[in-house]
């Protein structure tokens, strides 16, 4: 996921900054996460202290959840392709920020959190390990719940109406269903 992010980051450095909500509470989600993807594993891998949470399935069960990683990886690129340079790790906006609605942002607000929370499903899959496999999900359930309303209403400022009507119509991680 970090290979992904590393160009977009660094292709819009260029840009102005226009609104930035950072905060004590978005310096913290960034390490809270790093605990529970990589250092919780990295224990996990490395010594004996999470046996204790180890469980038995399938083998097939690791090659699901590599299946379902990969997957979640392909949408996060697509996620980032679409958004192009309105990407930012932060609660922040660019000059020249626009409001997009197309590819996979006609149906998911947040398809990034999606494919994050689709990525920490299929790698709980594989290390069968109750907190090693799952605390990635946690770490990211985490940020999508503290950090999404904020990253609403900072949508909503700069685009007001035409955000309002885009979150009407769709699902902020899965897609809307509708009837007829």
């Amino acid at each position: 996921m970090q290979l992904i992010c590393l160009p977009y980051g660094r292709r819009v450095k260029s840009n102005r900054m226009v609104i930035v909500r950072k905060t004590a509470l978005e310096k913290f989600l960034p390490a809270r996460m790093s605990a529970g993807i990589v250092l919780i594993p990295l224990i996990d891998s490395f010594t004996p202290l999470l046996d204790f949470a180890d469980y038995r399935l399938s083998p097939w069960t690791v090659w699901r959840g590599i299946g379902i990683t990969a997957v979640a990886l392909g949408f996060f690129w697509r996620a980032h392709a679409d958004l192009g340079r309105n990407w930012s790790p932060a609660l922040e906006l660019r000059e020249g920020h626009e409001l997009i609605t197309r590819g996979v942002y006609r149906n998911v607000r947040h398809p990034m959190y999606a494919s994050s929370t689709l990525w920490g499903s299929g790698r709980g899959l594989i290390p069968h390990n109750w907190i090693a496999g799952w605390s990635p999900l946690l770490s990211l359930l985490i940020l999508f719940f503290l950090r999404v309303p904020r990253e609403e209403q900072m949508m909503i400022d700069p685009f007001g109406e035409a955000y309002r009507a885009y979150r009407q119509r769709t699902g902020a991680i899965f897609p809307r269903w509708r009837r007829g």
